[in-house]
């Protein structure tokens, strides 16, 4: 069940740390933000309220997905970016959001095979993130996600879990996706980081959204008793009947991670709107390719290619972005710079 409360999500304000608290509080109702259990406060819960809050979350995510901004591009791939770190984790990998970005935008596009297991369950949460959501369930995507979370993989295997995820998709009720999704994952023996990934790409089929917004990887550490994962191992369609104790705090965590993507979105619109106010001042060439591609992706580096411009020109640009507050410099190096929203 999907609420869609009429809520008005478009942030006008000045361009301020406070302005941008401010809207992204604004964003959403205060209650809902109440009424989204932490993982402490779920026991004294049913499954059925939490369901309706999850809901509620994903109706005023749903807006922010419709608007279909031109900075939607750099939210989605920011989000994939804090997917990739948390799943990193998870599998014991020691690095963080910026080793991340440092492994796959640091990296020739004809080098990806160098850029580490990390780098490339970056590649698999930035597919989703940019890939056209009809396509992201497909058997050739499929098989491109499995190597790039590190799992062999058969032509059988692809198969089946095509077909288990379309007899998923077919069911009735939206909620049961993220608890589905994440037990055939480990029905199959592919772990819950990639169930997360799949629970996200099936939700954006089910609503409609042109592409898929990277939500329950951020929060794919969320622990699970052991109970609770021999019951999903044992079921291909894990349940609110079946699971409740699963399926109360996969629902939260997927609530509060909705309220996390609409307060980044608040965020990187203030910037984005910085950005486009500074952009008629830019006399570069290409300026305009570069403005673009920083509101669609998460970040760039002063070394690439935009319509001939040189390394030199292209630093100038970003030092004078820098200077008039559009643009920040993320890696804090001095050299081998990186550049973002």
């Amino acid at each position: 069940m999907i609420l869609r409360p009429e809520l008005s999500l478009r942030y006008h304000g000045t361009p301020t740390g406070e302005a941008s608290v401010a809207a992204s509080k604004a964003a959403v109702p205060a209650w809902l933000r109440r009424a989204v259990p932490d993982a402490q406060s779920l026991a004294g819960k049913n499954v059925e309220d939490i369901a309706l809050v999850a809901g509620a979350a994903i109706g005023a995510l749903d807006a922010v997905v419709r608007r279909q901004e031109r900075w939607a591009g750099a939210w989605r791939q920011r989000l994939a970016l804090s997917a990739a770190a948390v799943t990193a984790k998870q599998a014991g990998r020691v690095e963080d959001e910026n080793a991340l970005r440092d492994a796959v935008l640091l990296t020739r596009p004809s080098d990806f095979l160098s850029v580490g297991p990390a780098g490339s369950m970056l590649l698999a949460w930035r597919r989703l993130a940019a890939r056209p959501a009809e396509d992201l369930l497909t058997k050739k995507t499929l098989v491109a996600v499995l190597e790039e979370f590190g799992f062999a993989h058969d032509d059988e295997v692809v198969s089946d879990l095509v077909e288990d995820l379309q007899q998923l998709a077919a069911g009735d009720g939206t909620m049961r996706i993220v608890t589905g999704a994440i037990a055939i994952a480990e029905r199959h023996g592919l772990g819950r980081a990639l169930g997360t990934w799949l629970a996200d790409a099936l939700l954006a089929q089910r609503l409609g959204w042109a592409h898929a917004v990277p939500l329950l990887g951020s929060k794919a550490a969320l622990g699970t008793s052991a109970r609770s994962r021999r019951s999903a191992a044992g079921s291909l369609a894990t349940s609110i009947e079946t699971g409740p104790e699963r399926a109360k705090g996969l629902l939260a965590a997927q609530a509060r991670a909705a309220l996390r993507a609409i307060d980044l979105s608040a965020e990187l619109e203030r910037r984005s709107e910085r950005l486009l106010a500074v952009a008629p001042k830019l006399r570069a060439r290409a300026s305009d390719l570069v403005v673009e591609r920083l509101l669609s992706d998460d970040a760039i580096v002063a070394s690439e290619k935009f319509g001939g411009m040189s390394d030199r020109g292209l630093r100038r640009l970003f030092d004078r972005l820098v200077e008039l507050g559009a643009v920040r410099e993320l890696s804090g190096r001095p050299t081998f710079r990186i550049y973002g929203l």
